[in-house]
C-alpha cells in the first residue's frame, strides 16, 4: 500500500459516518464530536469539489486519488490530538464506492488496497429516510436508493462493522451515542 494512503497508527476509536449524500452524516459527526469532547474528520471531497467548481470545472476520474489523498491526510493530520475516539464524517471506502458510481467501476488499485489495510471499529450507515437537501455538490436525488445500496453492498464485500441509522436525527443520535459508549467500555 502506498504511504500517502496509510492511517497513522493510533490505539483510539475510529468511527466512520458512511453513507449516500444528504443523509445527515456532517450534522451527526458535529454532534457526536461534541458529546465526546472530541474532533470529527472533515468530507475532503467536499472542499475539493467546492474549489473545482469556482474554477467552473467538474470532478472526473482524475480526482478520485487527489480526495483520497487529502481525506487520510485530515484524518492522520488530526488523530494526532486524540487520546479515545475519532469521528470520520467519510472515510477512503465512501471515497471508492463513489468512484466507482460515477466512474462507471473506475478504482484505483492503490484505493482498494488501502481499503483493506486502513481500520475503523464502527462505520453508521445512514439510512435515505431524511428529505434530501440540495446543495452545490449534491447532484442524485432521484438516485438515493441505489446510492444506498452501493454504501451498503461495500460494507458487506469489505466484512465492515457496521449499524444501520433510519429515523430522526435525535433517533440516530441515541443509537450511535449507544455504540460508541459500548465500544468505549470495551476498550477499557
Amino acid at each position: 500500500m502506498e504511504e500517502y494512503l496509510r492511517q497513522r497508527p493510533s490505539d483510539c476509536l475510529k468511527i466512520v459516518l458512511f453513507g449516500p449524500e444528504s443523509t445527515g452524516k456532517t450534522v451527526l459527526a458535529k454532534q457526536l464530536a461534541a458529546h465526546y469532547n472530541t474532533v470529527f474528520v472533515p468530507e475532503y471531497s467536499r472542499t475539493y469539489a467546492l474549489e473545482k467548481l469556482k474554477n467552473s470545472e467538474t470532478l472526473t476520474a482524475a480526482d478520485v486519488m487527489p480526495i483520497a489523498k487529502g481525506q487520510i491526510s485530515l484524518e492522520n493530520e488530526l488523530i494526532k490530538d486524540v487520546e479515545t475516539l475519532l469521528i470520520c464524517d467519510t472515510n477512503l471506502l465512501e471515497t471508492k464506492v463513489y468512484a466507482e458510481l460515477y466512474y462507471k467501476g473506475f478504482c484505483n488499485e492503490i484505493l482498494s488496497a488501502s481499503v483493506v489495510k486502513n481500520h475503523y471499529n464502527l462505520y453508521f450507515l445512514t439510512y435515505i429516510d431524511i428529505p434530501w437537501v440540495a446543495d452545490d455538490v449534491r447532484d442524485k436525488p432521484n438516485e438515493r436508493e441505489t446510492m444506498f445500496n452501493a454504501f451498503e453492498k461495500a460494507l458487506i464485500d469489505y466484512n465492515k462493522p457496521y449499524v444501520l441509522l433510519k429515523g430522526t436525527f435525535k433517533e440516530r443520535f441515541d443509537l450511535a451515542v449507544k455504540q460508541i459508549d459500548n465500544l468505549i467500555l470495551k476498550q477499557t
